[in-house]
C-alpha cells in the first residue's frame, strides 16, 4: 500500500469513527490531534475494554457539536476565549502539543531542503510570489533545484483549528498577510484548491504538482511529504519534530481560569518551531449525562497519565506534569446537576 493510501485509510478510520463494536465515549473536532487519539484508543481499549468513537471533523465542527450537546466532549485546536467559555458553560483543557508545517510538492527537493522565512511563505499564502523559482524563495535555498512551475496553494476547506494556528503565525511576521487575508479557523483565500481535514490537504498536496499546503506534523512525516524549514523568532533554520515543538512550549503560562489558553506561536527560544500550538478539549461545565462526561475525562485521564512515549512517537509533545495535576484539578469544576463534581478525587 503506497504510502499516501496508508494516510487516507487512516484519516478514514480517525474520521469515519475510531470504531468499536460499542462506542463508550464520543467526541467530534479537530484533526490536528487525530493521529494521537486514535494510538490513545487502541491502548485504552486494550487497557480498559472501554472504546472511543472520535471524528476528526474540524475544529469549527467540534465546537458546533459539543456546544449541541451530541458529543461527549469537543476538540479545538484553537482555544475558545473565557468568555465564549463562560457564555457556553464550557470547561477547556489542553490535551497534546505538536507542530504545523507547511509541506509542498517540488520534484527534486527532500524533505527539509528548502528554507523560507516566515515573510516569505507569508507572501507565497497571500499570492505575492507566484512560482517556485522568484527571488524571494531563490535567495534562501542556493543549491536547490527550483523549477519555474506555478505554486498550487492548498487549504483547509472546512472550519479548521490549524488554519487558525497557521494563519494567526503568517499575520504575527507580516502586517500584509494580516490585512489581506486575515487569521481564523475560517479566511478567504486568495486562490487555491481546499481539501477537507489534516489528511485531506496532505492528499491533495501529494498530488498537485507545484502544490504547497499546511498539515500537523504527523501527517507529514509518515507519508513522506516534504516540509519546509523555517526561520524562527531568534533567526535560526529549525526542523520540526517533537524537541523544536517542545521548545516552542517551554516558556508557556498555562491559566487554568482562562481555560488554559496559551499562543505557543513564534515564541522566542534557538530550537524552537514557529508555527506551534496545543489542542484543546472541551466538555460542559454541568453535565446533563455525568456518567458520560466521566467517561470522557477517564479516557483523557489516562492518555495524560499513559499516553506520552505513544505521543513522541508521533512527534507531538505531551502536556508537561505540572501542567498535567493543573488539569486534573480543573475537572472538579464539571459537576453533575446537583453539583456534585463527575470525577472523583
Amino acid at each position: 500500500m503506497k504510502p499516501i493510501t496508508r494516510l487516507l485509510a487512516g484519516a478514514a478510520l480517525i474520521a469515519g469513527a475510531l470504531t468499536a463494536q460499542a462506542a463508550d465515549i464520543t467526541g467530534a473536532g479537530a484533526s490536528f490531534p487525530a493521529p494521537a487519539y486514535a494510538k490513545w484508543a487502541e491502548a485504552y481499549k486494550a487497557a480498559t475494554g472501554h472504546s472511543l468513537n472520535y471524528q476528526a471533523i474540524g475544529s469549527g465542527g467540534g465546537i458546533k457539536q459539543i456546544t449541541s450537546k451530541t458529543v461527549d466532549f469537543g476538540a479545538s485546536d484553537d482555544p475558545m476565549a473565557p468568555a465564549d467559555l463562560d457564555k457556553n458553560g464550557l470547561a477547556q483543557f489542553p490535551a497534546v502539543i505538536g507542530g504545523i508545517v507547511a509541506v509542498i510538492n517540488v520534484p527534486g527537493v527532500a524533505p527539509g531542503q528548502m528554507k523560507l522565512t516566515g515573510e516569505v511563505l507569508a507572501d507565497i499564502f497571500r499570492g505575492a510570489v507566484k512560482t517556485w523559482n522568484d527571488p524571494k524563495i531563490a535567495q534562501l535555498n542556493a543549491g536547490v533545484p527550483l523549477p519555474a512551475t506555478a505554486i498550487t496553494l492548498v487549504y483547509r476547506s472546512d472550519s479548521s483549528g490549524t488554519t487558525a494556528g497557521f494563519t494567526d503565525y503568517l499575520a504575527q511576521v507580516s502586517p500584509e498577510f494580516k490585512s489581506a487575508i486575515g487569521s481564523g479557523k475560517t479566511v478567504n483565500w486568495s486562490a487555491g484548491i481546499g481539501g477537507k481535514g489534516n489528511a485531506g490537504v496532505a492528499a491533495n498536496v501529494s498530488k498537485v504538482g507545484g502544490a504547497i499546503g499546511y498539515v500537523e506534523y504527523a501527517y507529514a512525516k509518515p507519508n513522506k511529504l516534504a516540509h519546509v524549514s523555517l526561520r524562527n523568532r531568534d533567526g535560526k533554520f529549525v526542523q520540526p519534530d517533537d524537541k523544536s515543538f517542545a521548545a516552542a512550549a517551554a516558556n508557556a503560562q498555562w491559566n487554568p481560569a482562562a481555560g488554559f489558553g496559551t499562543n505557543l506561536n513564534n515564541q522566542h527560544g534557538g530550537d524552537a518551531w514557529p508555527i506551534t500550538t496545543a489542542s484543546y478539549i472541551l466538555l460542559h461545565k454541568v453535565a446533563d449525562k455525568p456518567e458520560r462526561s466521566r467517561e470522557a475525562l477517564k479516557f483523557f485521564q489516562w492518555a495524560l497519565r499513559n499516553g506520552q512515549k505513544m505521543a513522541v512517537d508521533l512527534d507531538y509533545v505531551p502536556m508537561p506534569s505540572n501542567v498535567v495535576s493543573q488539569i486534573e484539578t480543573s475537572w472538579k469544576a464539571i459537576r453533575d446537576t446537583s453539583g456534585t463534581p463527575v470525577m472523583a478525587d
